[in-house]
């Protein structure tokens, strides 16, 4: 294996990586937005009300991505596992 095709994998991997991971952390960092933003304006400063609305709303979008979640890493990992004969 030369040194472009390590870099290529590591940098699929990365990507996909981040692709995984970004519509849960835009919706918790939306809503710590906006509770922080309800928090500075009503001068609330309770932790749990930071915490409970951002796991709720975490989980409740991982629900709902998980199909498309899974199908895009079913689908990463079919490519890798099949170029791997092309890559050694």
């Amino acid at each position: 294996m030369d040194p472009q095709t390590a870099i290529d994998l590591g940098r699929n991997a990365v990507m996909m990586t981040l692709m995984i991971a970004a519509p849960v952390l835009i919706v918790g960092m939306a809503v710590g937005l906006v509770v922080g933003l309800l928090q500075a304006v009503t001068q609330i400063q309770e932790q749990s009300l930071t915490f409970v609305p951002k796991l709720v709303a975490m989980l409740f979008v991982l629900s709902l991505s998980m199909p498309w979640l899974v199908t895009r890493m079913i689908e990463y990992f079919r490519d890798v596992v099949e170029n791997i004969p092309s890559t050694l």
